[in-house]
């Protein structure tokens, strides 16, 4: 058989960091070990019945069986846009300022091919969401990173930006609530960054993935709500995690109106948009009662006190996430990312995700995923202090 190799553009791509943390888990998983895998960000909640049914009944209408619209059907982005005026209080056009995706991910890898050109420098966070880098490297663009430090709240410091790296940006990615960090950003931090890109003409593209989830009774705000927002960029919002539909592969881009035409003019290209049935179920979600969001939220906020309280209660000094479903935990000396990460599982059965994986200023850290019962965690926890790591 004649093996026909990959073009250079798939060989730069980055290395999938998940792929080598589900071969160690399974891997000590076929040794017949019981491992509590917080590694990853995959919500364990079923969608909530009343959108699975909604899909059913759309399924069945043979309507729906046709293509889709190429840039979609209007009714999922009238549904944006009263979401977002209901949620943040924030109008949009539904004809020009939305764009429907196959989920956050596939928006956040386009926008670099539609507003980049070889050679352009794109601002990334360090840590951050690993497949930012996929888009640049298939737009063959250029990446400098913004580090995000426990001392500045995991906020970038746009003033310790060079001069010429400025001169060459053209697009920034932000992510708040932060993954890996659980961090949350300030309206005073979103008014910094409209004035930035402005100064700068960079186009901000806001990853909007865990918008639902604040804790502390404090919800997460959008980056629409600055104002002048529009005027220099996107955010990108995905049912995953809101809606437990990860598996359901949608979310939109909604904002500037040239960045939408450039992502939808993309799409026209690669998609027919999605199948019509997941479009109806996705505005039913955005539209019909929110109190599944509500209960999900509090049940993240109870693992997250359960889990927080239990490691304090070991001797482990650790910070409460303020959003979002992850914990970023310092580790103790003696070890690096990548080893502690890789003595919790041997040891403790207890899966984790090296915060190196994030970037270089993930060293030191660890995030964890609060995607199991209470009970579980709490186990983790029991399991972790027998290791005798932290003085009580």
């Amino acid at each position: 058989m004649m093996q026909f190799e990959k073009s250079r553009q798939l060989q730069e791509l980055p290395k999938q960091f998940f792929a080598s943390l589900v071969a160690k888990v399974k891997a000590i998983t076929e040794q017949g070990h019981d491992v509590i895998n917080l590694g990853q960000g995959n919500p364990d909640q079923p969608t909530p019945e009343h959108i699975v049914k909604s899909l059913q009944t759309a399924a069945e209408n043979t309507i729906n069986h046709k293509y889709s619209p190429f840039r979609g059907h209007q009714y999922l982005k009238e549904a944006a846009t009263v979401f977002y005026e209901r949620e943040y209080g924030v109008k949009l056009d539904p004809n020009s300022e939305v764009a429907i995706l196959f989920g956050g991910k596939a928006g956040l890898v386009e926008l670099p091919q539609c507003l980049l050109n070889p050679g352009d420098t794109i601002l990334v966070p360090d840590p951050g969401y690993p497949d930012y880098l996929s888009g640049v490297v298939l737009a063959q663009a250029k990446t400098e990173f913004m580090p995000l430090t426990e001392e500045n709240d995991y906020l970038p410091h746009y003033g310790e930006i060079h001069k010429e790296t400025l001169e060459r940006a053209k697009m920034m990615f932000l992510n708040y609530p932060n993954n890996p960090t659980g961090a949350s950003a300030t309206e005073a931090f979103f008014e910094e960054t409209v004035s930035f890109a402005k100064e700068h003409t960079i186009c901000v593209v806001h990853d909007f993935a865990y918008g639902a989830i604040g804790f502390d009774g404090k919800k997460p705000i959008s980056f629409l709500q600055a104002e002048g927002a529009k005027d220099v960029g996107i955010e990108i919002y995905t049912l995953s995690k809101t809606y437990n539909m990860a598996g359901w592969r949608v979310g939109f881009a909604v904002g500037n109106k040239s960045v939408i035409e450039a992502l939808e003019l993309l799409q026209d290209h690669l998609y027919v948009s999605l199948f019509p049935a997941i479009q109806e179920a996705a505005a039913s979600a955005l539209l019909d009662s929110q109190s599944c969001v509500e209960e999900l939220v509090n049940k993240y906020e109870g693992r997250r006190n359960v889990f927080i309280d239990g490691l304090r209660s070991i001797g482990w000094d650790v910070q409460a996430p303020k959003a979002s479903f992850f914990a970023w935990l310092k580790i103790p000396e003696g070890f690096t990312s990548e080893s502690f990460a890789d003595y919790l599982l041997m040891h403790a059965h207890v899966a984790v995700a090296a915060g190196n994986g994030f970037g270089e200023f993930g060293e030191g850290y660890v995030r964890v995923g609060l995607l199991t019962s209470e009970e579980r965690l709490q186990e983790a926890v029991e399991r972790i202090r027998a290791l005798n790591l932290f003085g009580e």
